[in-house]
């Protein structure tokens, strides 16, 4: 897929190579902020995991070499990208200055029972950051999980490392966020209508966003006698973690058993229906496993909820204490550690105390558009 805007200026190849819904977010808004420049955007759709993440340099450099080859001031693409391969297949782009954009990195992702354990994935990240001029994280969490991965792997590699390469690669390093939308951030708090604590958990239904820890907690919170009403808003897929399939039921005979109005269940493919409900929430929470930004959580809290999330990955980056729980390697003890915070803010909603705010604005597009901007000319100069 292949689209470029705007006439001869500047000009910039965006490259992303496995382009799930955050890594979409991220080029589009890109693009959006900087309208004077003319980019050339090539993606590959987010299937077929092991292929798409050997085979993009093969799809591009042999389907795409047109657009590839074209004049450009600088290179941006996601560390999906096979960076090293494609660049020996287009030598014109081993001339072009590169940063590399980690959403995620392949040396801290939990392992499903089904999945074994395969060092090519962080092989290929290794190379791809090692191929490029810059190299972009978009938290502090996701740049030292990826550099210390690093150090362990080729310390068990057999002979022949160079050394201090981790070094080298931590000197090209950089943070810098996602950057949200700034219509998506609430002009002021709504006017909360009475009733019971509205939760969103807004995450993929998949084995890494905690749903065991997830059906614990709604069921401690019922064990409780909390009123709540739960909406389950992210994505879902062939294969639904049975963990899920026993919270919808869960969930539905509590519905059906209290004068509380059931949650919504799903993905809501409609994205303003989605912020509008997700508006009315006071809470957004996650259980999640591993998350490099969480941009779910986010996008909750810029729109007016109150987060809640484990102490753990990026989360206490951003995060002021009272919005983390403890964490635990057991669900179920986790889950006691947020469904009390839950418990406590329920009381507080009855008794028409305000939860917490979180101040996200340090990740607005138009507060990040001087870091891009210092960066991209930076790309330029070295051109």
């Amino acid at each position: 897929m292949i689209h470029s805007t705007k006439p001869p200026g500047r000009r910039a190849l965006l490259l992303s190579a496995y382009d799930a819904p955050s890594h979409r977010q991220w080029r589009k808004t890109l693009c959006r902020m900087f309208p004077d420049i003319d980019w050339s955007v090539l993606t590959l759709p987010p299937r077929h995991f092991s292929w798409r993440l050997r085979g993009n340099s093969l799809s591009w450099a042999f389907g795409e070499r047109e657009t590839l080859t074209r004049r450009h001031d600088f290179l941006l693409c996601t560390s999906m990208t096979d960076l090293s391969a494609l660049r020996g297949f287009v030598p014109e782009l081993g001339q072009l200055p590169t940063a590399v954009y980690f959403h995620e990195n392949q040396f801290d992702y939990p392992q499903s029972s089904r999945q074994s354990r395969n060092v090519e994935p962080q092989i290929l990240n290794l190379y791809t950051a090692l191929s490029a001029d810059r190299v972009l994280f978009n938290s502090a969490h996701n740049r030292d999980s990826m550099l210390q991965g690093a150090e362990a792997l080729l310390r068990k590699m057999p002979d022949l490392v160079p050394a201090d390469l981790v070094t080298q690669l931590a000197g090209r390093c950089e943070v810098l966020p996602v950057p949200l939308p700034d219509e998506l951030y609430a002009p002021a708090p709504a006017k909360r209508k009475p009733g019971p604590l509205q939760i969103a958990w807004n995450h993929r239904w998949e084995y890494d966003k905690g749903p065991e820890q997830l059906l614990h907690l709604a069921r401690q919170l019922i064990e409780k006698g909390v009123r709540f009403r739960m909406h389950l808003l992210g994505q879902q897929f062939r294969r639904i973690p049975p963990a899920m399939e026993s919270l919808c039921a869960l969930l539905t005979e509590y519905y059906r058993t209290t004068d509380i109005a059931p949650g919504h269940i799903g993905h809501i493919p409609d994205r303003q229906e989605y912020l509008e409900l997700l508006g009315h929430c006071d809470v957004v929470l996650s259980t999640s496993l591993h998350d490099f930004q969480g941009l779910s959580l986010l996008e909750g809290i810029a729109i007016g909820c109150t987060p809640l999330a484990p102490s753990r990955m990026v989360y206490p980056e951003y995060l002021p204490e009272e919005c983390l729980y403890a964490s635990d390697p057991d669900p179920a003890s986790e889950a006691a550690h947020a469904a009390a915070r839950m418990e406590r803010w329920a009381r507080q909603i009855e008794q028409g105390i305000a939860l917490p705010v979180v101040n996200a604005d340090r990740f607005r597009a138009s507060e990040l558009h001087a870091d891009y901007t210092r960066l991209f000319r930076a790309l330029e100069r070295s051109n």
